[in-house]
């Protein structure tokens, strides 16, 4: 079971935007993830629990910043419910995409676990539902994922295996690298790990 730190920065100026505190683990019906976020002087600020199926889709998903409250799943598409701080409004949302995304390093592995582009087969297309701090209001885009590299790192417990995915934001035409070990994000737009204490988990 990874356990570890990711460090959070804006991935335009660096300006640092705290830290996730994560575990995670794969199992024979999927994989969950859970972290607890902090603010750069170590304030809680959130909470991520997601679980996947062994194809990748999101059968719960709960996110918590600001006061704000989202749970989430794929149904019909995808469908969620929004709770303001005060918890006397809630929205429900649905939507015909794939999966959700957001600031968490949780999402890039699940959105590789779900298109599992292969080595050199071109991009893959998805459509997904961003949640994002501090207000978790949802927003539909689309991106592409390509795998791009793949590189085997010895290790005193076998071979690690690192992917490199190029990702495209399809709207604005943005690029970026993601580098994803097993269930753990390596590196990332405004995100780096900064401590694991596991070896990342291979899935199945």
């Amino acid at each position: 079971m990874p356990r570890g730190r990711y460090s959070l920065h804006d991935p335009h100026d660096h300006t640092p935007l705290g830290e996730e505190h994560f575990h995670c683990a794969t199992g024979p019906s999927g994989w969950r993830y859970v972290s607890q976020l902090t603010t750069p002087s170590g304030d809680h600020a959130g909470s991520v629990d997601l679980t996947l199926d062994d194809l990748g889709r999101p059968i719960r998903l709960e996110l918590h910043a600001g006061g704000w409250q989202v749970r989430g799943a794929a149904l019909e598409g995808v469908t969620w419910v929004r709770t303001d701080p005060t918890g006397t409004h809630a929205t429900e949302g649905n939507v015909p995409a794939h999966a959700f995304t957001g600031a968490s390093p949780a999402f890039l592995v699940a959105t590789a676990r779900l298109l599992r582009p292969a080595p050199g087969a071109g991009a893959v297309r998805t459509r997904l539902v961003a949640f994002t701090p501090p207000v978790l209001a949802p927003r539909t885009l689309d991106q592409s994922w390509a795998l791009v590299n793949r590189t085997a790192h010895p290790t005193d417990n076998g071979p690690l295996t690192a992917d490199e995915y190029q990702v495209n934001d399809l709207e604005t035409g943005e690029q970026h690298a993601v580098h994803i070990a097993g269930d753990v994000v390596l590196a990332a737009p405004g995100i780096e790990l900064e401590d694991l204490e596991t070896p990342p988990s291979t899935f199945p």
